[in-house]
């Protein structure tokens, strides 16, 4: 089974979903992991607070790619309550294999940058105040 997600992982990253740029996004917001350089830029088109349109730019490892690909695809029609819900274990089971603690920032990067743009930064740094206590 480990063998089928990782190939999905390699499909995503050699042939990524909704990799580009959107004419007037609604939200935009760009993340960098430092640590491996890592550089993702979401942009959401938005309709009645869901998301109808959806690109990804940036580069990085495979895991982090992929991840951004999967999280593009599972966007499309979600409300902005719904990505807000979105969690680490969320994108974990996208993945669908053990991520161990070095490449977790990778795989997470994607997830982060939608939701501090969703979010407005600010406000979801705060939201997450004393979460990882």
């Amino acid at each position: 089974m480990d063998d089928f997600y990782r190939e999905n992982i390699l499909d995503h990253y050699k042939y990524p979903r909704h990799k580009g740029h959107l004419a007037d996004p609604d939200i935009k917001f760009r993340d960098v992991n430092p640590f491996c350089g890592d550089d993702i830029t979401f942009e959401l088109k938005l309709e009645n607070d869901k998301v109808v349109e959806v690109a990804f730019d940036g580069h990085g490892c495979a895991i982090s790619m992929a991840s951004a690909s999967m999280l593009a695809e599972e966007l499309l029609g979600k409300s902005l309550e719904e990505v807000k819900a979105m969690d680490k274990a969320f994108i974990l089971d996208l993945l669908g294999i053990p991520i161990g603690p070095v490449r977790l920032k990778c795989a997470l990067l994607p997830l982060k940058v939608v939701k501090a743009g969703v979010w407005g930064l600010d406000a979801w740094e705060k939201e997450n105040e004393g979460h990882d206590q």
